[in-house]
């Protein structure tokens, strides 16, 4: 079984070429068939080379699938091979649902643990709560098992049952459950809710199959909540998704037949444009759309969309410029390759893609020079560009992350204190919009951190140390040196004065991890949102119409 997949491509490449022998073509496509046919003998000629003379058995799938690799390396990151086995993931990634008890797992110790059970998910309506440990599964130990082996017997087809033996987190008691399966459908919008003033809010987190009816919910049910003045959307680190959802996110907010993007591959006889075909349900509604540097794809397509439309304000910072269309294509056996094949323009005619993948050097990509960048106009006559992403309407400063504070939570360390705090606080009532984390439990985190490893260096210190090498190779005298001592030691960054150093962002982790064990995952949003400062930035720009209404009319935009 093993040489006959290495003989099938071999048979593969001789039929590929006999037929394209009988065909009578034009001279340049009978040359490209020529090269393909050939390349595809000498690639069966390889593969069966390695199989029958290698010192050590090598797997023909594994082979296979490293030579696929290397072809789509030299494409652009986006192209992809899935084999058979490499498709159940890959359908949860573009569907966003799959057959089991609806939690996440995470490694802890020997186990994999419930992490965090979904709402409303078989898991929550039987009880699991987040931490309870895995013990074996249909009388299967899993005591060792990494957490790819316990989520595949997690999952299954829906109605059907799953036996799951626990330790549980609270009482460390062991009960053995039945666990019905269900269709998983995982949410693409995590929150949606009225901030304050008639301002709603919808965080569209990923474009997956029933997007457009998520977010269609979420706005008529913030439209049955009151007056609602205005609307944030946010899509930042949305990296995109099926097309389609994203033309009909769009026509909630335009008139039906309103263009919002067209496709065109190698020429013009593949141009397709796509127009929206549903009634809009808030066509003048002020629209603020929260953009960053990992929205992508489809995200642009509808933020792009709109901004030319001169229907909403863009807000934040430079999107990915990710403007390739992949379509999956069959390639037998269960497997499939996924290809790029087009391009996408916005109703303007700009491409905002954003690297030249062909072009690249070393695996990098270049982006697009000012020189190459072209103009266009939005439908009231703004300037905007093309050559590198969606560029927003109003430019917010991007929010980082210390390395310090996400050493924290990489360690593990902030889930573990949350264990223990969840343990002396069962039966607390969150307020989940104004929740804090008070001076005695950071003091007992600080507590309980000091004997931890934080593997973290800042950069200052960094420097430093590189600094007194060089001192010491150049043989400066002893005085100096003592003074550099002296510098070193006022700079504070050991983990205890990094702790407070750092103190808001750690506490930020902390109360959302806090938050997901007692309101799920939507509560640590609501809280995060209520916080959030670009968002603020947003609801103000939406009470300000003079303003909002000044950009939509009269500003252009940079091209970066």
């Amino acid at each position: 079984m093993r040489r006959g997949v290495v003989y099938f491509v071999f048979a593969l490449a001789a039929l590929f070429a006999s037929v394209n022998s009988a065909k009578a073509q034009s001279g340049e496509q009978s040359s490209r068939d020529f090269e393909l046919g050939r390349s595809i003998e000498i690639l069966a000629n390889v593969m069966r080379t390695f199989d029958e003379h290698f010192v050590s058995e090598l797997s023909v799938d594994d082979m296979l699938s490293s030579a696929v690799m290397g072809i789509t390396r030299v494409t652009d990151p986006f192209s992809a091979y899935y084999s058979e086995k490499d498709m159940e993931g890959f359908e949860i990634m573009t569907t966003g649902k799959y057959g089991g008890v609806g939690s996440a797992i995470s490694k802890k110790g020997d186990y994999i643990i419930f992490a965090e059970p979904y709402k409303g998910s078989p898991a929550d309506l039987a009880g699991i709560k987040a931490g309870d440990k895995i013990l074996a599964i249909n009388g299967k130990d899993m005591k060792g098992a990494d957490a790819d082996v316990v989520s595949s017997n997690l999952k299954g087809d829906p109605g059907t049952d799953v036996v799951v033996t626990i330790e549980r987190f609270f009482t460390s008691e062991v009960e053995t459950i039945t666990i019905r399966r269900s269709r998983i459908a995982i949410p693409s919008v995590s929150y949606s809710g009225m901030l304050h003033d008639g301002i709603g809010y919808i965080s569209h987190t990923d474009f997956i199959e029933g997007s457009y009816d998520e977010v269609r919910r979420a706005l008529e049910a913030l439209q049955a909540e009151g007056e609602l003045r205005g609307l944030v959307l946010d899509y930042r680190s949305n990296s995109g998704g099926p097309v389609n959802e994203a033309v009909n996110i769009a026509s909630l907010f335009v008139d039906r037949g309103e263009r919002v993007v067209s496709m065109m591959g190698r020429d013009s006889s593949s141009l397709r444009y796509y127009d929206t075909t549903h009634a809009p349900i808030a066509r003048d509604l002020p629209i603020v759309i929260l953009v960053n540097s990992k929205t992508a794809s489809s995200s642009e397509i509808l933020a792009g969309s709109l901004q030319d439309k001169d229907r909403a304000v863009v807000m934040g910072q430079r999107t990915y410029g990710k403007g390739l269309v992949q379509a999956t294509v069959p390639v037998g056996y269960n497997a499939y390759v996924k290809v790029t094949t087009d391009k996408y323009y916005t109703p303007s005619g700009r491409c905002v893609h954003a690297h030249d993948y062909v072009a690249r050097n070393n695996g990098e990509s270049g982006e697009v020079p000012d020189s190459l960048i072209s103009e266009f106009r939005t439908r009231g006559g703004r300037k905007v560009y093309d050559g590198g992403g969606i560029v927003p309407d109003v430019k917010i400063e991007p929010k980082y992350w210390s390395r310090f504070a996400v050493a924290v939570y990489a360690e593990g360390h902030i889930k573990d204190w949350v264990d223990e705090y969840v343990l002396k606080h069962r039966d607390l009532k969150v307020d989940v919009r104004n929740f804090e984390l008070t001076d005695e439990d950071y003091a007992d985190f600080c507590r309980f951190i000091e004997d931890k490893e934080v593997p973290y260096e800042s950069e200052t210190r960094a420097a430093l140390k590189i600094l007194e090498e060089a001192l010491e190779k150049d043989l400066y005298d002893e005085a100096l040196r003592d003074d550099f001592r002296r510098f070193a030691d006022l700079i504070k960054d050991d983990k205890m004065s990094n702790m407070q150093t750092y103190r808001r962002e750690i506490e930020e982790l902390i109360v959302s991890e806090i938050l997901t064990r007692y309101a799920y995952s939507e509560g640590a949003v609501e809280h995060n949102i209520v916080k959030d400062a670009d968002v603020e930035r947003a609801v103000q720009l939406l009470l300000d119409s003079e303003e909002y209404n000044r950009i939509l009319s009269e500003q252009d935009l940079s091209k970066r």
